[in-house]
Parts: structure tokens; C-alpha cells; sequence
């Protein structure tokens, strides 16, 4: 260490739930005497403040924080130094700031959430007498650049010491420090740009001081405790001249920077100041000579196949998915040809022809076609400046196909799936995205003088956007063929909806693995004519069945469906009371306690690999590429968690509520039932049923006499995700891209059904006892339901719209609504709580007309609208 890091100030962090098992294991028990001695250690150590965290789900967090802050007062040895209030919920933090003695330190504040939040924390630390840690966050988003840090944080200090008159003294600025070493070239110069931008802001932000979390600098080395401790050395020497005056540094992690060996402090110093393109694998070289004894072992790599001629190699990486020495090979390659298109044309493509082959011959799997892909857009990347310059034209593809998610619908995992797929088997894609509007894709399949057009959806009015982009392109004489699929699509509906809206061949497309199949028999000529004849057969084939179904004489009438409702003894019932009635919010909920939680057998469906978690792993077919896919799931939710990629937002609401005898469910405010806040029209089933069996629909769970409540939820783990997208993009990395998004749905299902549990158990607290484990939450083996409207038993999407007034859910968890009622973030969850013992899933089915007439009465809409917003489940023909 030199002299310059003697005035340091060291921040322990063990005193957190969420960066120490044992402390967060010892509160949880309430074992507070014990937990004390952590925070002793930590002063005993050589920690000048500690930052003291009690954020978990399972704690009562203000209560934990007050507890303990209150005994620290009482032991002089750890009082000596000041505290850090950390919470990311700000009621916590004013509850610490309550209790506290001498000065403390709020961790943190930002202008993430715009000026004026951030000026009212800030005036109400600056009447404690606290100090403030100020994170470079705006309302743009994290700080990254050189150039966003010195921005960010010269406007907080402007607001600051001008507007709020915070004294400049008791600033402390959070720059953001990120890993550097992970393979990213955006990331090289992470390291300079905080140690730069900290020279800056301590010169224009007089008496501030800089600080930051030492340990993410090296988290592309974690396990390797060596390289780490020599990376954290040799930052911290640099980022202290600059004037970093303070950090969350754990000392055993901490080599003094002259006792590191040259030849490691020389390549770790090419790392953190970025001085070499090739600084990260020259550290790679050495790291694992220095990796401590007992230490995880690298993976034995076997390389025998970098022996064979190029041609073989960049077959072999295509196949296996590895892109390690994919840029060396593809240059070798393309000095043996005249034109470096002829690389793409020549051993490229034979690579891919051969992932085609056996994709389509069911010996690979879509998880390793998609990691073949990243490796071809690598090579195709690298080759492609060459290109340019040569001004060559590319090769003759197999057709050019546009895809897009339609305007209204922002889930597109699947349409990338299929993208990648028809890639790799020489399609040139060209891919709009989400919530694109019918003319944007016409148009732009005009001026791309593109040979099919493929639409993607997932939410139901997604639909009837399809039957119109279908009608626009008759109504423009289009004569290319149309795609369709997606989660909601069907061949019925393909079918009876959107082929008779256009003349030309209307395919619906189930999953990928079909895409290229279709779009080859469309594109050929001599397969074409057999399979639009057989396709149109088909479709025809479909029509007049449906039409056979629609007229049997069985039909039920709405008045019946009423008659034959679910019958509840409500005489009998007693309803339980929430602990509150209103919102609560939830602002960054913890994820690792989200993991558990995690159904992963539709992770696996995202993938197109059929089987049941945990019993796919050993299928005989599939089960080593799910183990595979299922361990690079495994490693991204441990960064995704560690390294807060993504943010949880929650928010959840209960109601005075009570059914009507029109199938509706009356809200209200509080017990009085004096004004009515909002009102849910249900729909019930019209189905006959055999003696002693029922036509359900949700208004029958909720009691008719006022006596009863119902809640709500929208939860999302989408939050950040677009900046990792972004990297992965940049990256050419599709594979990473769709685990990501992936992961981030089953983070998102897995909230919803953790705050189902604690609502059971905890906030309605109608099942207060109920001990289940994961199987059994996944076979959802509890009382009481959640369902989500534009879902089975609540077909119409436009209650989200009711539901998300109550909740405040854009305003609350950051969640907001497209035209077409799809969430954003994508990975997000919203429905209803239903407490009643007998309340159970069920599909509406098929609705007839007397319904749409009275659902359009109950909503106020016209009856062609309520029409089109039951357009899923009309069982006639309007």
C-alpha cells in the first residue's frame, strides 16, 4: 500500500443480509448478540465505517435496522465509528436515521427517479445532519462512460450544494466501478473511465469525496483469489491518486501492491488502464499459475482438433458452438482466397449446412443451433470491413424473409428463435422488432423486395392486428407469401380469421423448427404449387369442421350459464381480512430469494426441448444439451443475481369487494363500502355440462353480500435489461440474448408466485400456516388463485387496464401498457387475488352472442368493440 492510501477510508459491509450468509442467517434467527460481533469484527479489522443492511423478504426491515442500530449504541467498541444506512426502501432509511447517534451515512440516493424525489430525500438527510452517498444514476440510466459519470454527478452536486444547500462536505459520489477482463471490448476501459472521471469530479465538485465497491472490478476472476486481490491492489493504487478517498474493500482481499510479482502486477496493470487490445488474455495466460491451492480447477479443454486443416476447424467451431479462436481462423481462412466473400460462401456456409442438417435430422437442438449462430455472425462481422472494401455483393441467399412483432405485442423470443434459425440455414432476415405498425411492415417489405413476411404475437388482441396487416396487403395486391405465429396463434385461427383475409399463401408457422421447412417449400419451385394446395386443403378442411361445431344445436344461453353458476354456501362463509387495504410496493426486491422460486420446465419449452424439469436432464434424446443449456442458465442467475443486472418492482393491492348478478366484481376503498373505485366484468362459460357440473367464471368467488375481498399484482423483473441486451447485441451474441430474456420471464413468473405465497401467508394471511414446498407451489397445491386477465379463465386483456389504475402500477413498479394492453417490461406479471377455498382455473371456452351483447352493456362499448375484445372466444362469426 503506498502512502497515499493511509488517509483511506475503509467500509465494511458484512454487516448486510445481502453480502453476508452468516450475518443475514443470524438476524433472520434473531440471534443479535452474536450478529454484533460481526460488526465488531469488521471495526477490529480496520473498518472505518460499516454499512449496515437489513433489506430481505423475510425480515421486518425498519424493525431489524432500529434493533439494531439501537444495540451498536450500546457497545462503545463498535460505536466509535459511524454507520451507513443502506436500504434501498426509503422508509428504512429515515427509520435508521431516527434512532441514530452521531453522524451516519445514507447509502444512497440518485436521480434515477428524476429531481424532484431526489431534492426531497436529499433536504430531509441534509435536517439529520447525515451525510449522503450520491450513485451515478439518472433517469437515462447507469452511469458507464467517462463522460456520464462527470455528467451525472456534477448536476446531483449542483442540486445539491445550490438548491437543497447540502454541504459539499458530507457528498460522497458513487461513480460506479464494473468488471473489467470479461471478454467485452466495451468493457476494456471501465477501470479508466471511473479513475478518470474521479480525478474530474473531486476538481469541479469541491469537498466531495469518491468511493465505490472494490470487488466488482474483478469479478471476471472470481475463484481465483490472487489475480483478484492484485487486481483490487492495483486499482485502488491508481483510483486513490486520482482522489478516491474512500470504499467497500474487504483488506483480506487486498495484496500490497509493491509485494505483487512483476510479471502479474504488469499484465493486471495492462488490464485496469487498458494500455493492451490483447491485456485480457495475456492475463488469462498467467492467472491460473497463480490461483490458490484448492481452488477450482480450470476445465481440461481438449484442443486435438485445432490440429485439422482450417477448412475442418471452423466447421468443428460452428457445430460445437465455440468462438474462442473463431477470428484466427477466420482470417487464416480468408488468406487462402481471392475474395473474403468466398469464406462466408465456401467453409461458413459448409459449417452451417452441416448445423442445418442435423438440426433438421433432430441431432442437434435449438440451444447449440443458436450458439452456432453467435459463432457465424462472429466470423461474418470480422469478415465483413473486407468486404466493404472490396465492394463486393454478398452471396446468393436462400430468400430474405422480414420479420416483426405486431404494433400493440412486445414479446419476441420466439421470433428471434426464429431468425436465428432461418439464419443458419442461409435466410437473409431482416428483423423490425416489437409494437410495429401495420404499414411500417409493408413498407418496409416493399423496399427490401423481401420474398415472406412473418408475423409474430403473443398476447390475444395481437390477433386481430394480424387480420389487418392480412387485409392490407390484399387491399395493396401484395403477392408474397405470410407467416404467422406466436404464443396465442393458432391453425384455426390462421384459418378462419386471417387466410380468408388474403389471397396469396397464409402459412401459421408452430415453432421453429418448422420455419425453414415452410419457408423452403414456399420459395421452391418445384415444391411450391404442392404445398400451398395442400396447406389451403388443409385450412379449408379446418373452416368447415369449425362451422359443423358453430351449428350443432347444443348451445347454452347466458341466462342457463347464470342458472348453472358454481354454487358456494356464502351463509357459511367467513372472509379474512387483509393486514391492509390499498398498495403496498416493493422496489427492488431481492432476487436471490426469487431463485427458488423458478418453475423450470417452460424454460426449457422457450427452447423447444419437450420434457418436465428435473427429468429432461436425463432424457436419453435432449438430456445432454438441456444439462448444458441448464448450466449456462445457471452461471447467467448467478451473475444475473451477484451483479444486479436486472431490478425487481412489485406492487399488490386489496379491496373491499363483492360480486353482482351480471357476472361483475364491485371494488371499494375501505369496509364502508361507501364509493365504488373500480368494477371487473367477468365472463362466464356457456358451456353445457353434464348433472352436477358447473359454467365457472371468476365473479363466483367473490361474495355477493359486501362481506369479502380481492386483491391484485403486477410484478416485473424486467428492469435493466435492455443495457445487457444491448452488450450481447453489440457482442453478436444471440444466444446470450435469449437466455437472458429467457431467465428474466422465469424471474418474472417466479415473483408473481413468491408474492402469492407471502400474500397467503402474510399480507392477506388467509393461509398463515401453510408449509409447502417448490413441486408442491408449482403444482399450485394452495388455496386460492391468481389468475391474469387476456389468460383462460379472464380471456378480455383490457381489465389490465382497471387493474393497473388501482394498482398505480406504472407510477409504482415502473410497468406500463401498449395500445394492444402487452406489459413493459416484457418480463412482467399482473392478475387477481382470489382468496375462496373453492376458487379454482378453468377456460372460459366459447362465448355466443347474448354475451358479447351483454359484456358490451356492462363495459359501455359498442357490441362490435366488446366483440373485437372477445375476439379469442366468440363462438360465432360476427
Amino acid at each position: 500500500m503506498t502512502t497515499q492510501q493511509a488517509t483511506f477510508i475503509n467500509i465494511g459491509e458484512r454487516t448486510n443480509v445481502a453480502g453476508s450468509a452468516k450475518f443475514k442467517r443470524l438476524i433472520i434467527e434473531e440471534q443479535y448478540d452474536e450478529a454484533l460481533s460481526v460488526a465488531l469484527q469488521q471495526v477490529e479489522n480496520g473498518a472505518n465505517i460499516i454499512d449496515i443492511n437489513m433489506d430481505d423478504a423475510m425480515l421486518d426491515s425498519e424493525k431489524a435496522m432500529v434493533r439494531f442500530l439501537n444495540l451498536i449504541a450500546a457497545e462503545p467498541d463498535i460505536a466509535r465509528v459511524p454507520v451507513m444506512i443502506d436500504s434501498s426502501k426509503w422508509s428504512v432509511i429515515e427509520a435508521g436515521l431516527q434512532c441514530v447517534q452521531g453522524k451516519a451515512v445514507v447509502n444512497s440516493i440518485s436521480l434515477k427517479e428524476g429531481k424532484k424525489q431526489f431534492v426531497a430525500q436529499a433536504t430531509k438527510i441534509k435536517r439529520y445532519g447525515a451525510a449522503v452517498v450520491v450513485m451515478a444514476f439518472d433517469e437515462k440510466g447507469q452511469a458507464d462512460t467517462k463522460e456520464r459519470k462527470i455528467e451525472i454527478c456534477k448536476n446531483s452536486y449542483d442540486i445539491l450544494v445550490n438548491e437543497v444547500g447540502f454541504p459539499p462536505e458530507d457528498i460522497i459520489f458513487d461513480p460506479n466501478i464494473f468488471a473489467v477482463a470479461t471478454g467485452i471490448e466495451e468493457h476494456n476501459n471501465y477501470a479508466v473511465d471511473f479513475i478518470e472521471a474521479t480525478r474530474v469530479i473531486r476538481q469541479e465538485c469541491p469537498h466531495c469525496h469518491i468511493s465505490g465497491g472494490l470487488s466488482n472490478v474483478s469479478f471476471s476472476f472470481r475463484g481465483n483469489n490472487p489475480v483478484r486481490e492484485a487486481m483490487h491492489s492495483v486499482f485502488l493504487y491508481y483510483a486513490v491518486q486520482a482522489g478516491m478517498d474512500m470504499g467497500i474493500v474487504n483488506p483480506a482481499q487486498l495484496e500490497v501492491y509493491d509485494e505483487i510479482p512483476a510479471e502479474l502486477r504488469e499484465r493486471v496493470e495492462d488490464v485496469i488502464l487498458n494500455r493492451r487490445e490483447d491485456a485480457t488474455d495475456r492475463l488469462l495466460e498467467i492467472a491460473d499459475k497463480y490461483k490458490e491451492k484448492g481452488g477450482s480447477k480450470a476445465a481440461t479443454i481438449d484442443l486435438s482438433w485445432r490440429e485439422k486443416p482450417v477448412a475442418e476447424r471452423l466447421s468443428f467451431a460452428l457445430v460445437k458452438g465455440i468462438d474462442q479462436f473463431i477470428v484466427e481462423d477466420t482470417e487464416e481462412a480468408r488468406q487462402m482466397f481471392d475474395k473474403p466473400i468466398e469464406v462466408i460462401e465456401g467453409p461458413l456456409m459448409d459449417g452451417m449446412n452441416v448445423v442445418g442438417d442435423l438440426f433438421g435430422a433432430g441431432k442437434m437442438f435449438l440451444p447449440q443451433v443458436v450458439k452456432s449462430a453467435r459463432v457465424m455472425k462472429k466470423a461474418v462481422a470480422y469478415l465483413m470491413p473486407f468486404i466493404e472494401e472490396g465492394k463486393e455483393a454478398g452471396s446468393e441467399s436462400a430468400g430474405k424473409v422480414l420479420l416483426a412483432t405486431v404494433k400493440g405485442d412486445v414479446h419476441d423470443i420466439g421470433k428471434n428463435i426464429v431468425g436465428v434459425v432461418l439464419q443458419c440455414n442461409n435466410f437473409e432476415v431482416i428483423d423490425l422488432g416489437v409494437m410495429v405498425p401495420t404499414e411500417t411492415i409493408l413498407q418496409a417489405a416493399n423496399e427490401n423486395k423481401v420474398d415472406i413476411i412473418g408475423l409474430s404475437g403473443l398476447i390475444t388482441p395481437s390477433l386481430e392486428e394480424m387480420v389487418n396487416v392480412a387485409s392490407e396487403m390484399k387491399r395493396l395486391n401484395m403477392n408474397i407469401p405470410l407467416l404467422v405465429g406466436g404464443a396465442t396463434t393458432s391453425k384455426v385461427h390462421t384459418a378462419v380469421k386471417i387466410d380468408p383475409a388474403y389471397e396469396q399463401p397464409t402459412v401459421h408457422v408452430l415453432d421453429a423448427s418448422r420455419a425453414v421447412w415452410v419457408c423452403s417449400n414456399l420459395l421452391s419451385d418445384s415444391k411450391r404449387e404442392a404445398f400451398v394446395a395442400e396447406i389451403n386443403a388443409d385450412y379449408e378442411k379446418t373452416r368447415v369442421a369449425r362451422a359443423k361445431k358453430q351449428n350443432k344445436g347444443n348451445r347454452m344461453s347466458l341466462e342457463e350459464a347464470r342458472a348453472a353458476k358454481h354454487p358456494i354456501d356464502w351463509s357459511a362463509f367467513q372472509a379474512v381480512k387483509p393486514s391492509f387495504l390499498g398498495t403496498k410496493t416493493f422496489d427492488d426486491y431481492p432476487l436471490d430469494d426469487l431463485v427458488e422460486r423458478i418453475d423450470w420446465t417452460p424454460f426449457f419449452r422457450t427452447w423447444e426441448l419437450a420434457g418436465t424439469y428435473p427429468k429432461i436432464l436425463q432424457d436419453e434424446v435432449i438430456g445432454e444439451t438441456a444439462r448444458n443449456l441448464f448450466k449456462d442458465a445457471q452461471d447467467m442467475l448467478k451473475k444475473i443475481v451477484e451483479e444486479k443486472w436486472l431490478t425487481a418492482k412489485a406492487v399488490i393491492g386489496f379491496w373491499r369487494a363483492n360480486s353482482t348478478a351480471d357476472d361483475s366484481i364491485c371494488l371499494f376503498k375501505d369496509d364502508e363500502r361507501k364509493d365504488e373505485l373500480a368494477r371487473f366484468h367477468m365472463v362466464r362459460q356457456q358451456i353445457p355440462k353434464a348433472e352436477g357440473r358447473f359454467d365457472h367464471c371468476l365473479a363466483d368467488y367473490i361474495a355477493p353480500t359486501g362481506d369479502d375481498y380481492m386483491g391484485g399484482f403486477a410484478v416485473t423483473t424486467g428492469h435493466g435489461i435492455e443495457t445487457k441486451l444491448a452488450e450481447f447485441e453489440a457482442a453478436h451474441d444471440d444466444y446470450n440474448s435469449i437466455l437472458l430474456k429467457a431467465l428474466a420471464d422465469r424471474l418474472a413468473e417466479a415473483f408473481a408466485e413468491r408474492m402469492h405465497e407471502r400474500v397467503r401467508k402474510e399480507f392477506w394471511g388467509y393461509a398463515a400456516d401453510e408449509n409447502l414446498d417448490n413441486a408442491a407451489l408449482i403444482k399450485e397445491s394452495y388455496q386460492g388463485i391468481r389468475p391474469a386477465p387476456g389468460y383462460p379463465a379472464c380471456p378480455e386483456h383490457s381489465e389490465k387496464e382497471t387493474l393497473f389504475d388501482l394498482l398505480d402500477a406504472t407510477q409504482q413498479a415502473g410497468i406500463e401498457l401498449t395500445h394492444g394492453y402487452a406489459m413493459t417490461p416484457t418480463a412482467a406479471v399482473s392478475g387477481f387475488y382470489f382468496a375462496h377455498p373453492e376458487a379454482k382455473y378453468f377456460g372460459v371456452g366459447r362465448v355466443e352472442k347474448d354475451q358479447a351483447e351483454d359484456y358490451a352493456r356492462r363495459k359501455g362499448i359498442s357490441l362490435s368493440e366488446a366483440e373485437k375484445l372477445l375476439s379469442p372466444v366468440l363462438g360465432y362469426d360476427r
